[in-house]
């Protein structure tokens, strides 16, 4: 059956909601791809990549700093992966998936499920600096940390992503990069790759943290996965529109199949909620789940995020870097909330 596509009033307001954010300076420019299931896009642009490039618009090639969509574009569907072949369990604690460690470990003993639905209780702040010259692996000194609350509720958790990434990589025996790469080639993601890339005119900079100082125009906005090297299970990655619309296509066309696709399954079990944000607003595995569970979505603190209506067979991929003119969060708020809205009306 024909997916519906995006009515011409909805893509206007969006079209007309996004030149309003570039207008009042909330991001340079941006790109959003309105799609479907069934591979119907619509693209819309405005505005620059950066006012260093001059009038080089952006379009659905630009590379942007994704940010948090690392947590669902890479970290999400490799957890599958590996549940999927039996290498994790969701309900046993990530510790027996990491290198062996002696001792006590408090936040060793969250559960993947914790960890990726960020119920896990762990401390919230994470600051890698904090643990140059400790001599230690990074994922010991992660799971000796005490927990910050008892397990269960919700707080958004980067640390235990990092976690996630640090497991992925040991069960394999593979660098997650290695591992996100060659699952991105299986999707046909061909310019979704862990950072730093090469700067140049189609790869829009973020932030200039100190006035004067170079902008961050290829490396990761995210400073621990920057201390990382680039590579982390929280941030790091760099995608295109394009990408993420064939990213939102191939799980609608998952989801579709149910339990004929390993894909579908996993999509379908991470829209259960596992605990609650606010009102209206759900943790699923991985994904934040609104609208009575019909739409699962996730930002990226830069500017990005990717929207999925899987009942319907849509999806809205949206790239900016807001966080060009500094926190992206207030500026680009309208945006996302139209999104939101948007998706999923037929």
């Amino acid at each position: 059956m024909p997916v519906t596509p995006f009515a011409a009033d909805d893509l206007a307001r969006l079209s007309d909601t996004l030149t309003d954010v570039v207008s009042d300076g909330g991001t340079p420019g941006g790109v959003i791809v309105c799609g479907t299931r069934d591979g119907q896009r619509d693209v819309l642009a405005m505005g620059t990549v950066a006012p260093e490039l001059g009038a080089d618009a952006p379009d659905k090639s630009t590379v942007y700093d994704v940010a948090s969509l690392t947590k669902v574009v890479a970290t999400w569907p490799l957890v599958g992966r590996a549940l999927d072949v039996g290498l994790l369990d969701l309900d046993q604690p990530v510790r027996g998936y990491l290198p062996p460690m002696s001792g006590e470990a408090p936040s060793g003993e969250a559960t993947v499920r914790q960890l990726i639905a960020h119920t896990s209780g762990l401390r919230a702040s994470t600051r890698l600096d904090l643990y140059r010259g400790k001599g230690t692996p990074l994922h010991e000194l992660l799971c000796r940390e005490p927990l910050e609350e008892a397990p269960g509720g919700h707080r958004y958790i980067n640390r235990g992503y990092i976690l996630l990434g640090l497991a992925l990589a040991h069960v394999h025996g593979r660098p997650l990069d290695a591992l996100a790469a060659e699952m991105w080639q299986d999707l046909g993601m061909t310019a979704t790759v862990y950072g730093p890339v090469g700067r140049g005119r189609n790869v829009a900079p973020t932030e200039q943290r100190i006035p004067g100082a170079p902008r961050i125009w290829g490396a990761p906005h995210d400073d621990n996965a920057g201390l990382l090297g680039g590579i982390a299970g929280h941030a790091g990655v760099f995608s295109t529109a394009r990408d993420l619309a064939r990213f939102g296509e191939a799980l609608l066309t998952a989801y579709r199949a149910g339990d004929r696709d390993p894909l579908g399954m996993w999509l379908r079990a991470s829209l259960v909620p596992q605990a609650t944000i606010e009102r209206g607003l759900d943790r699923g595995l991985s994904w934040i789940l609104a609208a009575g569970g019909q739409v699962a979505y996730h930002h990226g603190f830069t500017g990005t995020s990717l929207y999925l209506a899987p009942a319907v067979g849509r999806y809205l991929a949206i790239c900016t870097n807001a966080v060009y003119h500094g926190p992206a969060r207030s500026r680009i708020a309208p945006l996302r909330a139209l999104a939101l809205k948007t998706v999923s009306a037929v």
